[in-house]
C-alpha cells in the first residue's frame, strides 16, 4: 500500500529486531507487528516474523527491517513507537500506543 507508517519503531528497537534475526538466521521475512484480541486488557500486541504478506497491509522498511501492519491492527496502533527496553526489573519490547485508553500492568494489552 502507500507510504503510510502506523507503527514506528526506535533505533533500540530495530537494533535487538536485527539481533534476533541474526541469531535465529531470519532472512528474507518481514516484522508482523498486530493485535489480536485476548490479554487482560482486551487487545494484546503481536511480534512476529513472516513471510505471508498481504496486499492489504501496509509495507514499509525502517533501517533495514521490513515491516508489515495488518489494516485491523493498524487502526488500533496508529502512532504507536515501539521501544526496546532493557532494565533491571523488565526487559521486552515497549509499546507506547497512544490510542489505548487503559493497560494493562505487564504492557502487553491493552483497550
Amino acid at each position: 500500500m502507500d507510504d503510510y507508517q502506523p507503527v514506528k519503531l526506535t533505533t533500540t528497537a530495530i537494533d535487538q529486531i536485527k539481533e534476533v534475526m541474526s541469531k535465529e538466521n531470519i532472512v528474507d521475512k518481514a516484522l508482523r507487528i498486530g493485535v489480536k484480541g485476548g490479554g487482560c486488557s482486551g487487545l494484546q500486541y503481536v511480534l512476529d516474523f513472516t513471510d505471508a504478506c498481504e496486499d492489504t497491509d501496509f509495507i514499509y522498511e525502517e533501517n533495514g527491517v521490513k515491516i508489515a501492519v495488518d489494516q485491523y491492527s493498524a487502526g488500533h496502533l496508529h502512532g504507536t513507537t515501539i521501544d526496546y527496553v532493557d532494565g533491571l526489573n523488565s526487559s521486552g519490547f515497549r509499546f507506547d500506543n497512544p490510542n489505548a485508553e487503559r493497560k494493562c500492568g505487564c504492557g502487553s494489552s491493552f483497550s
